[in-house]
């Protein structure tokens, strides 16, 4: 087949190589068909659609997002690769959302970023439909799918909503998807049968990694085992927590001890969080203790050492945190600790993440009725009269995030405590049967999760591969159970 791709363009943008597969990706979208690609996080996943919006045609390429904080970066990256990109979700002004608006329907933009939420606004409908969509990308596609580790309600609309754009192309990435998941999202974005979703999937391979699961119980013995590896593993480490207050209380024993590190979650500053960022990004050797919230949108190729101190949720969120290790290709270890207290947090996060329909509604009720309560008291004025407390609940915090991601509520980014209530969530938003499922669907990996940790004899990441579909998959020959089997 003829190449579409030119040489002056791959010039223009200095790229010297494709990664597998970017290159059979962006040709085929370049001849109008539709793909779902699975990558793994930081395999160059925006290449794909960054392509066509820069050299295809004018008309726009949209992309659907959940993941409103990376907008911001992503449009950036776009811009400096001489893309007209931005962005339209809920943390701008009114002003900024009407300037932005208008623009698009200038057909301004080569390339958008919208949340799925943002197709519940009749302005932008009556605009979006009357704009000529040469691709529709959907980025972290695994959220259309209830089979998939981060399923969300909105995102089930997507083929209803490329119905109603006139059922262009679709682009759905993703870094992880079992086989279920896949027919799932394929099955989804095509209920019109318009054109096959032709897959594609990178290698999922990564022979660098040292895989190993430590049977471990209570805060010290896992700090003594952080010392340890502070030592024998140097440079760059991500050390993963569930749970702030623990990642805090780490934090300060290990200062003590004169490990010298960053901390990023959801606590800290949006400015300092963006600080230690960008100071984990250039370090040649620290530390950063996070959630796994960050990562995301993170691209540092020397991370030597990933550790999760606590039970991820499932092995997608296993498998992708710790492909954040050693992208560079060169050696790199990766650690488990595995304290089965650890697992009762982890339901109880499943739990939480999940909010009852009752509960979400009793939220913005008290958000609608008492906005100027709140101004002066802030979040605990809700909790109160929530009449719940617990010192890991926090649905106060999941509901609080859905309604502004749904659009039902508005909070002042400058003052957090300066809430407005915009509409009431729908009965389709809150489905109740869909909220049962999910409980049962995210148990369930949890157990795959906690059933790989207890796992003997075999291979590690032989067995994350069959997991993810891969048949017959060698072992690494690298992992603490393939070691102790050659020892034997």
């Amino acid at each position: 087949m003829k190449t579409l791709i030119k040489a002056e363009q791959l010039a223009q943008w200095q790229i010297h190589e494709f990664r597998p597969p970017q290159r059979e990706v962006i040709e085929h979208i370049l001849q109008e068909g539709s793909a779902l690609l699975i990558m793994p996080t930081g395999g160059g996943k925006s290449l794909t659609y960054q392509w066509p919006a820069a050299f295809a045609n004018k008309d726009l390429v949209l992309v659907i997002s959940p993941l409103i904080a990376l907008m911001g970066d992503q449009v950036q990256k776009a811009r400096e690769l001489g893309i007209r990109a931005d962005f339209i979700n809920s943390s701008l002004s009114k002003e900024e959302k009407e300037k932005k608006l208008i623009k698009l329907k200038q057909q301004k933009y080569q390339l958008l970023f919208v949340t799925p939420e943002r197709f519940r606004k009749q302005e932008f409908n009556d605009i979006i439909e009357n704009v000529k969509i040469s691709l529709l990308a959907i980025d972290e596609a695994h959220c259309i799918s209830q089979w998939g580790q981060d399923f969300r309600p909105e995102y089930s609309r997507l083929g209803e909503i490329r119905k109603q754009l006139g059922n262009p192309p679709v682009l759905a990435l993703t870094a992880t998807a079992t086989e279920a998941v896949q027919k799932d999202i394929i099955q989804q974005l095509n209920q019109e049968n318009t054109d096959p979703i032709k897959l594609f999937k990178a290698p999922i391979h990564r022979n660098n990694l040292q895989l190993q699961v430590h049977d471990l119980y209570g805060r010290e013995t896992k700090i003594r085992n952080l010392v340890a590896l502070r030592h024998h593993v140097p440079g760059p480490g991500i050390i993963y927590f569930s749970l702030i207050s623990e990642l805090q209380k780490v934090s300060d024993e290990i200062a003590k001890l004169g490990i010298e590190h960053l901390i990023y979650h959801g606590q800290v500053s949006a400015k300092d969080r963006w600080r230690n960022q960008k100071s984990f990004i250039a370090s040649d050797n620290l530390w950063i203790l996070a959630t796994p919230a960050f990562g995301l949108g993170v691209d540092k190729p020397n991370v030597r050492l990933v550790v999760h101190c606590e039970l991820p949720a499932s092995i997608e969120a296993y498998y992708q945190e710790i492909g954040r290790a050693g992208r560079d290709g060169q050696e790199a270890e990766v650690h488990l600790f595995f304290d089965q207290d650890d697992i009762s947090i982890q339901m109880d996060f499943i739990k939480w993440a999940t909010p009852e329909a009752s509960f979400v509604r009793k939220v913005y009720q008290i958000i609608k009725d008492y906005s100027d309560r709140i101004l002066i008291e802030g979040v605990e004025y809700i909790r109160e009269q929530l009449h719940f407390y617990h010192k890991r609940d926090f649905r106060l915090e999941t509901s609080l995030n859905l309604l502004e991601r749904w659009g039902c509520i508005i909070i002042d980014e400058k003052n957090r405590r300066m809430m407005t209530a915009v509409e009431e969530p729908s009965q389709e938003l809150l489905d109740e049967n869909q909220q049962i499922q999910r409980l049962k669907v995210q148990n369930q990996k949890l157990l795959e999760l906690v059933q790989w940790a207890l796992m003997s004899e075999g291979c590690r990441l032989a067995t994350i591969y069959r997991y993810f579909g891969e048949e017959n998959p060698k072992p690494c020959g690298k992992c603490d159970l393939c070691k102790k089997g050659s020892a034997l």
